[in-house]
């Protein structure tokens, strides 16, 4: 096992998992920019893989070598999948496995997945189990989750995750209830170390939650006693957020514009016809924001459906060829 979270500079900064935008592509993109010290991929569900859908599931566990130390993120419902599905990482040569049990979303928490599994510790105890069984000690098992279901319950569930022997736990300061519609509960976070510190147990943690700045997660460590934190948001704000110097660099409107092309182009040649283009267009917004005219380029970009049309604008813009 060459990764190890314990090991790990703290404090250390990690990319969040984010769906339709943490994919290969993206990453490499932040890569080039200024990486982080973990990267992680959009969640990829255990039950799809393990199924005729495979293929498509597959798409997000894509990845360089440009992209390391990374973690493959898994979510799911059956523990003999999510089993099968850490073996699977493993042979791919995955730096570790996350187990999403904190995306709060109707469509994925109705069958009793993800942040469902706060209100049922057995299940959660069987998959984090299965993935173990199936990592073999290869490579770190981490878990990443909220405070509690429809209320705070740091103490009950944040606890029974740290007597779980896992290897990190990232910890969103919210409940699945609130979603990101109020301030995260960083005070809760603060807590549960506490409770890691208290119970004498290795699982580093990771505080995560309106976090925009390495100034402020700088902040956020030293008062509440994080390993490390992660960044979700914020990257939309600033492809160099994670930039060790906290110094953004200036960049005129026609390098934004190189950079984007670059995203585009790197899109195209990854998933061709395999991703729909629009997905493509909730990027636009980092390269173009606060430049004279902003809007209207945005709003150009946003009508377009091909890398053609794309190409078109900024060449009409800038002297890219």
């Amino acid at each position: 096992m060459d990764f190890s979270w314990q090991t790990l500079p703290k404090p250390f900064f990690a990319l969040a998992p984010m769906e339709d935008v943490t994919d290969t592509v993206f990453r490499q993109i932040v890569a080039d920019c200024a990486r982080p010290d973990v990267f992680f991929t959009e969640f990829a569900n255990c039950d799809g893989l393990n199924s005729t859908g495979r293929e498509k599931v597959m798409q997000r566990l894509q990845f360089t070598e440009k992209e390391r130390p990374l973690i493959g993120q898994i979510w799911g419902i059956h523990p003999e999948n999510f089993c099968k599905t850490a073996r699977l990482l493993v042979g791919m040569g995955f730096d570790g496995i996350d187990i999403n049990m904190g995306c709060p979303q109707k469509v994925i928490i109705k069958d009793g997945s993800c942040a469902a599994l706060i209100k049922n510790q057995k299940l959660a105890g069987e998959i984090i189990d299965a993935v173990k069984k199936g990592a073999e000690g290869k490579i770190p098992v981490s878990v990443k989750t909220r405070i509690g279901f429809n209320k705070i319950a740091t103490d009950e569930w944040i606890g029974f995750l740290l007597r779980q022997n896992l290897d990190a736990l990232t910890i969103h300061g919210r409940t699945a209830k609130e979603m990101s519609k109020v301030p995260a509960h960083w005070d809760e976070i603060g807590k549960a170390v506490e409770l890691r510190n208290d119970l004498k147990v290795n699982t580093v943690i990771i505080g995560n939650g309106d976090v925009r700045s390495l100034e402020q997660a700088r902040q956020m460590v030293n008062q509440y006693g994080v390993d490390g934190i992660m960044i979700g948001r914020g990257i939309f704000e600033n492809l160099w957020v994670f930039e060790k110097s906290g110094i953004k660099p200036e960049k005129t409107l026609q390098e934004m514009l190189e950079l984007l092309l670059k995203h585009a182009r790197l899109f195209n040649d990854t998933w061709g016809k395999t991703k729909h283009f629009l997905i493509l267009r909730r990027f636009f917004k980092i390269y173009v924001s606060k430049f004279p005219h902003a809007k209207e380029l945005r709003e150009k970009l946003m009508q377009t459906n091909s890398i053609e049309e794309v190409e078109k604008i900024i060449s009409s813009l800038s002297k890219i060829d």
